[in-house]
């Protein structure tokens, strides 16, 4: 027999934390051998042109607590400003990497090459930046933003020139901590919450 469709209802919804670990990073999630190595290990390989630079940072949510099974991943154009698979792109920069937040710590470690100016189609460029993708327990659907710098000029990026909210767009900025390094913390709702985008 048959069901009517009007007497189905929706299915619930489900976090995407911290399963994604088992699929999307296995090695990291103890699961041993069914990959060489987990995908995006590294946006970047030996010879990459450029500064080398290391973002330290945590996702904490609402309560400020930092999140121990977050998983983020990144992508970004080389020093000059290009993508893997432009012409002229730096061949050691693949740009794409996935990590997580440390089991005990909660904090996350991406090494990579400083990004460049990004050119835009109508001309002008975007200022230095990262893309970063975030998923944990409590978030149903990931959340996207953007890793920009405090030590670059930022006052013509079209993103960030839409944030009416002016505070807000430190939210956006990684903060020079020491030469080659910067502290990135993104929270995801209450005080000092991070601009995030919908794309």
């Amino acid at each position: 027999m048959t069901q009517d469709l009007n007497t189905l209802t929706e299915t619930a919804s489900q976090t995407a934390g911290p399963y994604v670990h088992i699929g999307c990073i296995p090695s990291f999630a103890g699961l041993k051998g069914i990959y060489a190595e987990d995908l995006g290990l590294s946006p970047i390989s030996d010879g990459a042109k450029g500064q080398i630079i290391t973002i330290t940072g945590s996702v904490y949510d609402g309560t400020g607590w930092a999140m121990r099974d977050a998983m983020i991943e990144s992508w970004q154009p080389d020093a000059a400003g290009l993508f893997a698979g432009q012409d002229g792109a730096d061949p050691a920069v693949n740009g794409f990497c996935r990590f997580a937040a440390d089991k005990d710590t909660g904090e996350f470690t991406l090494r990579t090459v400083k990004p460049g100016k990004t050119p835009m189609r109508g001309g002008g460029f975007q200022a230095p930046h990262i893309s970063v993708w975030i998923v944990a327990r409590g978030i149903n659907i990931g959340l996207s933003t953007r890793i920009y710098f405090d030590d670059e000029d930022n006052s013509d990026d079209p993103l960030l020139s839409r944030i009416e909210q002016r505070p807000r767009v430190d939210t956006l900025l990684a903060k020079k901590t020491g030469d080659g390094a910067y502290r990135f913390d993104i929270r995801l709702q209450g005080a000092g919450e991070t601009v995030f985008l919908d794309l």
